[in-house]
């Protein structure tokens, strides 16, 4: 079972609970603070999909909180460059004083709900430290407009090298594949809706069903078809 919630805390996080063995976690672009087994994790940025639940030393079938952070928010809370976190989950102690994360921990396991604890600590972490690069915000909005990198660059008045490296830092990858995970999810949006996979393809600016069929699969592992609701299930049901 899986649930999510917006977070009333932190813009534009996302509170959510999963229980027993799921499929697989895709890229999103965001990154994760995790509670389970009365460990504090975090999950670095994916660039493909990533077994549900499967963390070292854990239960896959066990169950997970998690507070998902919006892109390239999550380095200025962790004081860890996104990059040095891609496609891994590590245990928050590995970045932080040990010390300090287990009386986090202790504190997070007192929560009939330990999101709420999540959400607290970012917040804390937020009012304590910086804001987020201010560049994040404004590459995540080119990238979803469909400007070019070099585009993006001149806007941000940065050489297209420099936005490369701010955006690994911030992100984990660079803004070219940024784009092309925050497609992907806007796609797999539509194709778990029923959208007919030519008019996602088109309504989310792949060159063809063709190309949308190649980027899910490279990022996914799977075809276009498996993230459509079954023939007998009307969307939504």
């Amino acid at each position: 079972m899986y649930e999510e919630r917006p977070s009333p805390l932190v813009p534009g996080a996302v509170l959510w609970r999963s229980d027993g063995p799921g499929g697989a976690v895709l890229p999103d672009g965001c990154m994760d603070l995790l509670w389970t087994g009365g460990r504090l994790l975090v999950a670095g940025p994916d660039t493909g999909p990533h077994p549900a639940g499967e963390v070292s030393g854990e239960d896959p079938g066990g169950t997970f909180w998690g507070l998902r952070l919006a892109p390239g928010t999550a380095p200025a809370l962790l004081g860890v460059p996104a990059h040095e976190l891609r496609d891994r989950r590590v245990d928050l102690a590995a970045l932080w004083p040990g010390a300090e994360v287990r009386r986090l921990a202790e504190r997070t396991g007192t929560y009939p709900d330990p999101r709420e604890a999540l959400e607290e600590l970012a917040r804390a972490r937020a009012d304590a430290g910086g804001p987020p690069d201010p560049l994040a915000a404004a590459v995540r909005a080119g990238v979803r407009s469909g400007r070019s990198v070099a585009a993006i660059a001149r806007d941000v008045g940065l050489g297209e090298r420099q936005l490369h490296r701010r955006s690994l830092d911030a992100f984990g990858y660079g803004p070219r594949t940024l784009g092309r995970i925050l497609r992907l999810q806007r796609a797999l949006a539509l194709l778990r809706a029923g959208t007919p996979q030519a008019e996602v393809a088109y309504a989310v600016g792949y060159a063809d069903q063709a190309h949308l069929g190649r980027d899910v699969r490279a990022l996914t592992g799977r075809t276009p078809g498996a993230h459509a609701p079954p023939p007998d299930r009307a969307p939504g049901g």
